[in-house]
C-alpha cells in the first residue's frame, strides 16, 4: 500500500502525559469508542464538508503500561480487517517511527477519532480533558475549533 506522509494535523502540540487510571480520560476513550460509528459512517461516505478523517491509536510501548496514544491520519481500511494509517505527529515512546511513518492497527487499538466538519473539528473526545492542562488562552482557542453538540 503506497501512502504519502499528507498533511500534519496538529491538535495538541505537545506531549501531555495521563495516568492509566484517569477517570476523567477513560471517560472520554469510552464515549470516543461508542461513538466510533459516527466517524466511519463519515469516513465511508463524507459529505462535501467533511475532511481530514483521524484516528487515535494506542500502540504498546516498552516499559509502559499504557502505551503510547497518537493521532493517525490517512487511514485505510485492510482487507484483513484491521487498518493502516500514517503518525499525524512523532511518536515520542515507539523507538524508529517518525511523522508520516506508516502502521497497521486493530479495531480495538483505537482510542478517540475526529474529522473536519464546516472548519471544526467534530469528535476528539480525549481532547476535551486535556485542556485544562493547556494555557487558558490555547484551550479557548482549540474549545473555539470544536464543533459543539
Amino acid at each position: 500500500m503506497t501512502l504519502s506522509p499528507g498533511p500534519k494535523i496538529e491538535v495538541i502540540d505537545r506531549v501531555i502525559g495521563v495516568a492509566d487510571e484517569d477517570a476523567e480520560m477513560n471517560a472520554a476513550i469510552a464515549r470516543a469508542r461508542a461513538t466510533l460509528p459516527v466517524f466511519w459512517a463519515s469516513f465511508d461516505a463524507p459529505k462535501g464538508s467533511e475532511t481530514e478523517h483521524s484516528l487515535k491509536v494506542r500502540f504498546s510501548t516498552a516499559g509502559a503500561v499504557a502505551g503510547e496514544h497518537i493521532w493517525m491520519n490517512q487511514v485505510k481500511k485492510l482487507p484483513s480487517g484491521e487498518y493502516a494509517a500514517r503518525f499525524a505527529d512523532t511518536p515520542k515512546n515507539l523507538p524508529g517511527k517518525r511523522f508520516g511513518d506508516l502502521a497497521a492497527f486493530r479495531d480495538a487499538d483505537i482510542s478517540d477519532w475526529m474529522f473536519m466538519r464546516n472548519g471544526k473539528i467534530v469528535g476528539g473526545e480525549t481532547i476535551k480533558p486535556l485542556l485544562k492542562s493547556l494555557p487558558k488562552a490555547d484551550a479557548d482557542a482549540l474549545r473555539a475549533r470544536m464543533e459543539q453538540p
